[in-house]
């Protein structure tokens, strides 16, 4: 088993998370999936998670007083698995400070656009409506604001003339899953400089 340690938060299907894992399987990835934290105990993601043979960490944040609450709770999963990397794969919650001020440097997400252009929610939907002909996906560090964080790399996503928002989406989530190991296996070789909001990636001989 690799030391080198990576918690996934998710909501939904889980095609990151699943991209991962597989490349962890595959020798892509010299790292383990140790743990998925979800919000949603029903979603798709858990049972991909269970078949994998990961730990979850599962909440509902209904049932606590406040974010910060189910967050310290989480930290503490966290820190007993000693995870290196917390890896945002379609969480769809903001995080607070308890999350990302402890693991500040070591919090990535993955956004379907060319950040700082259309962040936040639809964004497939906003690039449409602009009429752009060439969007992407970002990985960025996380901070305290949405999709604001230092950006770690970028992927273009062509869009044609006869494209829609479904096959748009199809594109940008075959970009995700090739752009996410690679970029979570930089971290894992310790590739990975942040100097400010300059990101730098060692090159591998």
């Amino acid at each position: 088993m690799a030391n080198y340690r990576i918690a996934v938060f998710a909501s939904g299907e889980g095609s990151n998370f699943q991209s991962l894992v597989d490349a962890v399987r595959n020798g892509g990835l010299d790292a383990s999936v140790d743990l998925l934290v979800c919000d949603k105990p029903s979603a798709r993601v858990v049972q991909r998670a269970q078949d994998a043979g990961v730990d979850c960490h599962l909440f509902t944040p209904k049932n606590y007083a406040s974010r910060e609450a189910y967050e310290a709770e989480i930290v503490e999963v966290l820190e007993s698995k000693k995870i290196d990397l917390v890896v945002l794969a379609g969480y769809m919650r903001l995080l607070t400070s308890v999350v990302v001020d402890r693991y500040a440097g070591r919090l990535i997400n993955i956004h379907p656009s060319l950040l700082p252009a259309f962040a936040g929610k639809d964004a497939i939907g906003q690039a449409l409506e602009y009429g752009v002909k060439v969007t992407g996906v970002t990985v960025h560090f996380v901070d305290g604001g949405m999709d604001t964080g230092p950006i770690i790399a970028q992927h273009p996503v062509p869009i044609l003339p006869e494209d829609t928002a479904e096959s748009i989406s199809r594109s940008i989530h075959a970009a995700e899953q090739q752009l996410y190991p690679e970029v979570v296996s930089w971290f894992a070789q310790g590739l990975v400089q942040l100097d400010g909001r300059q990101v730098t990636v060692q090159k591998t001989v």
